[in-house]
């Protein structure tokens, strides 16, 4: 479909260029304008005249009516036609099933991706859990829309680099250390992991409500860390290296590989050069202590860079990071994806960017999304409140096994089948929804392997596998000579040619739900023509290759879409 709007909106500029000569929107601008009708009955494709009545002072619907008459013949098109101040274009079924098919199977994995990023490269910083704490489901949102958006971007042929910034550094891990010698031992932690580590963090809390003494202790252990006491310091990296131990775990489920560890620790001694910036550009402000950076001409408040004591903060060194990475990856865009409470911190950082005199500042973009909450309470490690992304991964994968073992019970590998539709029911429920919409996570609602959800996504997957396993693989297109498709499958090739334009929607607005709406889209319009026509015990055998050949092309863009959402092809279930 992508294709004939391009084709459509150069016509519709060579039509404008007749009626009004030099006035023209260009193709790309006019492309932009072309609407999908909510009916079939108004066309495939619908160009509104408004915005032309001031450029061609006339009505819209007199502007569709001479439009119509001046577009001419486009291949594909079979009218064009007025319908009040739209025009409605209306397209031969042959020109989805004679050129859809072929191009999905010619194409193969590369259909939908396109060279639009060539040349150009992206950095995104996302997932970064804090070290010494568990993965729970707060972290999914950054962890699944970051990799999605780094996928997509892939697809659209961009260099990418996935930065997983670690939460490594700053007084927890003072309180961890204090935590760590008054209740716990080595070969506890060893047994127990980021669990145990989360306990002695929860129970330093509790005893510091009594005790606040304990937080100045912590404070005094962190200052030791920063000042490279040995023995904090290896205490810090023994419990990094257990946290990564555990974190590498659900990587590995989800399929995520990051091109680089580079957590806070990495930064600290980046941070001076830019402090040493500010104070040259004139900006650092010093206000009871500490040193900011005023915003309020901005509409902003300050922006804290320095303590009173002279040590960082997150804006100082979210700078560093950024100016680190411009100089190591060369980036034309930089990527953030955090919760939506920090929108306010990134828009400050990012002002202070530009005003420092750093000519890339608009590179850089904050991708936020809504909180999560487990029936309306809010998550928070230090309170123990928290649901672990891997318990809730567990019965995700326990569930899915059940279901296996009662309807297909010979199946083969039930346990990588039953890991890759439970995790995946989790994380398509995730992003089915919009981004930046807040979430009270249902676990029943999640795990249901019913409605509009990953594993009915999965599932249509393994019928299309099936399908054409039975039939002996993917027929040659001179089998389908002569057949003249039905409505069912004009309508799912129509749905198959818009999955290249959901890529650039998806990219445009960050929202990896663009994709998941979009698999639904498909896996409807592929049960709707499983349902209404035989395919391998179709009587004629141009009919029987064709659906199968369209079953190929089903099966490929599904797969194509689930790569982008952390979602697993299943060939059987």
């Amino acid at each position: 479909m992508l294709q004939f709007k391009q084709r459509a909106a150069a016509a519709l500029e060579a039509a404008i260029g007749t009626l009004a000569p030099g006035s023209s929107p260009t193709a790309a601008e006019l492309s932009s304008m072309l609407e999908y009708p909510p009916e079939k009955s108004m066309g495939d494709l619908a160009f509104p005249c408004f915005r032309l009545s001031r450029i061609l002072r006339k009505a819209p619907p007199v502007i569709a009516a001479s439009l119509a008459e001046a577009l001419g013949s486009l291949p594909g098109l079979k009218k064009a036609e007025p319908a009040g101040g739209y025009l409605n274009f209306f397209l031969d079924d042959s020109y989805f099933t004679d050129t859809v098919a072929d191009r999905i199977l010619s194409e193969g994995e590369r259909y939908g991706r396109n060279d639009s990023g060539k040349g150009k490269t992206m950095v995104i910083d996302y997932s970064s859990p804090n070290v010494a704490k568990p993965f729970h489901i707060g972290h999914l949102g950054s962890t699944v829309i970051g990799h999605s958006l780094k996928c997509l971007y892939d697809f659209a042929g961009w260099k990418t680099v996935g930065v997983n910034h670690l939460g490594d550094w700053g007084t927890q891990f003072g309180k961890m250390i204090v935590a760590y010698r008054r209740w716990g031992d080595e070969e506890t932690v060893k047994k127990g992991g980021v669990d145990e580590l989360v306990a002695l963090y929860v129970r330093f809390h509790k005893e510091a409500e009594a005790d606040p003494s304990l937080n100045d202790l912590a404070r005094e252990e962190f200052t030791k860390l920063e000042h490279k006491d040995e023995e904090n310091l290896r205490l810090w990296k023994w419990f990094l290296s257990v946290s990564l131990e555990e974190y590498e775990k659900t990587y590995r489920q989800l399929g995520i590989v990051f091109d680089a560890y580079t957590g806070e620790s990495f930064y600290t001694d980046k941070m001076d050069a830019q402090v040493e910036r500010l104070r040259e550009k004139g900006l650092l402000k010093i206000d009871d202590g500490a040193s900011l950076v005023d915003l309020s001409a901005y509409g902003m408040p300050p922006c804290l860079i320095l303590k009173r004591d002279g040590s960082t903060l997150y804006p100082a060194r979210d700078i560093a990071a950024a100016v680190y990475r411009k100089q190591t990856y060369h980036f034309d865009k930089c990527i953030y994806v955090t919760s939506n409470q920090q929108i306010l911190h990134f828009q400050q950082w990012f002002k202070v960017v530009e005003l420092m005199g750093y000519d890339w500042y608009d590179q850089l973009l904050h991708v936020p999304y809504g909180t999560l909450s487990i029936g309306g309470e809010k998550l928070a490690t230090r309170t123990g409140n928290v649901i672990l992304l891997k318990d809730l991964f567990r019965m995700a994968i326990e569930k899915a096994r059940q279901i296996m073992e009662e309807k297909s019970p010979d199946l083969p590998d039930k346990d990588s089948v039953s890991e890759a539709v439970g995790v995946g029911a989790v994380v398509f429920y995730y992003l089915s929804n919009s981004r930046i919409k807040d979430t009270d996570f249902n676990l029943e609602d999640a795990l249901s392997f019913e409605g509009n959800t990953g594993p009915y996504a999965q599932y249509t997957y393994a019928r299309c596998c099936s399908i054409i396993e039975k039939a002996g693989g993917v027929p040659e297109k001179g089998r389908t000579a002569g057949y003249r498709p039905c409505e069912a499958e004009s309508a799912l090739c129509r749905v198959l040619s818009l999955f290249p334009e959901k890529i650039g929607d998806a990219i445009r607005d960050s929202e990896p739900m663009v994709i998941t709406r979009y698999i639904i889209d498909v896996c409807a319009a592929f049960n709707r023509f499983y349902h209404d026509c035989a395919i391998l015990s179709a009587p004629e055998e141009a009919a029987r290759a064709f659906r199968v050949r369209l079953s190929a092309c089903v099966k490929t863009v599904l797969g194509n879409a689930f790569g982008l959402i952390c979602l697993k092809k299943t060939p059987r279930i």
